[in-house]
C-alpha cells in the first residue's frame, strides 16, 4: 500500500472516532459543545494519533486498543492551539485556514473550550481503561505518561519558557530544551503510549522515543523554517509570526539554509532508529521523510 493511501486511512480512522467523541447537544451549555467541536474537526495532519495507529500497527497491536488513547492526544494537542491563539499568548487570527476559536466564539468560550477539550481526553481513557479490563496496567502506564507529556513537565513547561523568551535571544541550548517539551512532548507520547499499550519491550520502546525524540525537533525545525517561506493558503495561518512576535527560532540563530541542513540531517538520524523494525517500520519511516516536505 502507497504511503499516502495508508496516511489517508488513518486520518479516516481517527477523524470518524473524534466525531462520534463530542456530538452537539439541545442542552443550555451547547455552546461549549459547538466550541469544542469547531476546533477539534477543523482538520489538520492528525501526526500524533496517526503516529500512534501506525506504532501499534508495527508492534502487531490492536487498533482499537490503541484509538482511544492517540484521539486523547488529539484532543489536549488541540486544546493547547485554542490556547496558543489567544490574545494574551500568540494572538492568532487563523488556524488551519478558519478563523481561530476565539474570534468564532469569543475569549471566554474559548477558554473553556480548551478545558474542556482537555478534560475529555482524561475521561475518554478512563472511560476505555474501566470498561476494558483487558491490559489494564499498560493502559494506566500510557495515561501516565500522556498526563505528563501534557502537563508542567511536558508540554506546559515548554510553553511557559517560551512565552518568558519572548523579547529575548535565548540559547540553543534553551531554545532545544523548550521544543523538547512543547512540541516534541506530545509526538513522544503518542508514539510510546501506544508502544506501552502494545506491551513493547524495553529495547523497542528506547529505538522508538529516539525516533519520537527526532522527528519532534524536526517538527519544530520544519515550523520555523514555514513560518519564513510558507505560503499563507496552504499554511492555513499567518506567516511572519515568529519575527514580529521577537521569538528566537532555529532560523534566526542558525539561518535559513543551516536550518534546512539541520532538519535533514536530525530526520535521517530518527529514521535509522528503527533499523531494527525491519520492513515493518516502512510507513514511519516514510512519514518522517513526509514531514520534512509538508507544506503545512
Amino acid at each position: 500500500m502507497e504511503f499516502m493511501e495508508k496516511l489517508e486511512i488513518y486520518q479516516d480512522i481517527v477523524n470518524n472516532f473524534l466525531e462520534e467523541c463530542i456530538k452537539e447537544k439541545d442542552l443550555m451549555e451547547k455552546s461549549i459543545y459547538n466550541a469544542m467541536r469547531y476546533s477539534l474537526l477543523a482538520g489538520g495532519k492528525r501526526l500524533r494519533p496517526v503516529l500512534s495507529l501506525a506504532v501499534c500497527d508495527m508492534l502487531g497491536g490492536d487498533l482499537k486498543e490503541v484509538l482511544p488513547y492517540a484521539c486523547a492526544v488529539e484532543m489536549i494537542h488541540t486544546y493547547s492551539l485554542i490556547h496558543d491563539d489567544l490574545p494574551s499568548m500568540d494572538n492568532d487570527d487563523y488556524r488551519r485556514g478558519k478563523l481561530t476559536n476565539h474570534k468564532v466564539f469569543g475569549e471566554a468560550l474559548a477558554i473553556l473550550a480548551g478545558d474542556g477539550l482537555l478534560n475529555m481526553a482524561f475521561e475518554l481513557m478512563l472511560e476505555n481503561t474501566s470498561s476494558n479490563c483487558n491490559n489494564i496496567e499498560n493502559k494506566v502506564k500510557a495515561m501516565g505518561y500522556i498526563a505528563k507529556s501534557s502537563g508542567v513537565r511536558g508540554m506546559i513547561g515548554g510553553q511557559v519558557v517560551d512565552i518568558e523568551s519572548e523579547n529575548n535571544e535565548v540559547s540553543v541550548e534553551t531554545l532545544e530544551y523548550m521544543h523538547r517539551l512543547k512540541t516534541g512532548a506530545l509526538i513522544k507520547a503518542s508514539v510510546i503510549s501506544a508502544a506501552i499499550i502494545c506491551n513493547a519491550s524495553n529495547e523497542d520502546i528506547q529505538n522508538l522515543e529516539n525516533y519520537a525524540e527526532g522527528i519532534g525537533l524536526a517538527f519544530q525545525i520544519k515550523d520555523d523554517i514555514l513560518d519564513v517561506e510558507g505560503n499563507i493558503d496552504k499554511l492555513g495561518k499567518n506567516v511572519g509570526s515568529d519575527a514580529s512576535n521577537k521569538k528566537t527560532t532555529y532560523v534566526s540563530i542558525y539561518g535559513l539554509e543551516k536550518s534546512k541542513q539541520m532538519l535533514t540531517e536530525i530526520t535521517e538520524s530518527a529514521i535509522k532508529s528503527l533499523d531494527s523494525f525491519g520492513g515493518k517500520a516502512a510507513f514511519l519511516k516514510e512519514l518522517a521523510k513526509y514531514l520534512v516536505i509538508r507544506e503545512m
